[in-house]
C-alpha cells in the first residue's frame, strides 16, 4: 500500500524544487545574476511562471517592506508587477537580489515560505543560504532603524 503524502512531504518536495530552478536559472544566466540578466529572467516563463514587471515605488509597500510582487488581475496569467522600494533604485545589485526573493511568491504563491524564497534566491546567486539571508536582511536594515537581522 501506497504511503500517503504529507503537507510535510509537500514542503520538503517544493524547497527541493526552488532551489532546483535557482540552479538552472543561475546555469542559464549566470554565473553573475545583475539586472540585465534579471530582466531575461523575467521574460522566460522557464523560470517565472507568470508576465512581471519591476516598479520602483512605496505603494503599496508596507512600513519596513523592501519588495513585494502586486498581482495586475484575479489570475496569475494576468501578471505580476514587482514593487521594489525606491531606496534601491540606485543600487541594481540589491535590487536584484530583493526580486530574486519576490519571484518565489509569483511561481509558488502564497504555499512558498521564507526559507524558500531565501534557498532560491541563494541558489540563484550562487551563495549560501545564510550568505543571501544576511544580504537581504541588510538590504532591508537600510529601511529602519529596527535591530539588524540576527
Amino acid at each position: 500500500m501506497a504511503r500517503q503524502l504529507t503537507a510535510d512531504d509537500a514542503r520538503q518536495s517544493l524547497t527541493a524544487h526552488v532551489a532546483v530552478k535557482g540552479t538552472e536559472i543561475r546555469e542559464l544566466f549566470g554565473p553573475a545574476i545583475g539586472w540585465e540578466e534579471l530582466q531575461r529572467i523575467l521574460q522566460d516563463r522557464t523560470c517565472v511562471r507568470y508576465p512581471c514587471e519591476i516598479r520602483f515605488g512605496s505603494e503599496p509597500l508596507l512600513e519596513g517592506e523592501v519588495a513585494h510582487p502586486v498581482a495586475k488581475g484575479e489570475r496569475p496569467e494576468d501578471g505580476f508587477t514587482i514593487v521594489v522600494h525606491p531606496t534601491f533604485a540606485g543600487d541594481l545589485a540589491g535590487a536584484t537580489a530583493l526580486v530574486l526573493y519576490q519571484l518565489v511568491l509569483v511561481n509558488y504563491g502564497e504555499f512558498a515560505s521564507a526559507e524558500d524564497a531565501e534557498t532560491f534566491g541563494a541558489a540563484a546567486l550562487g551563495l549560501s543560504k545564510d550568505d543571501y539571508y544576511q544580504r537581504v536582511c541588510a538590504l532591508a536594515d537600510r529601511l529602519t532603524a529596527a535591530a539588524p537581522c540576527p
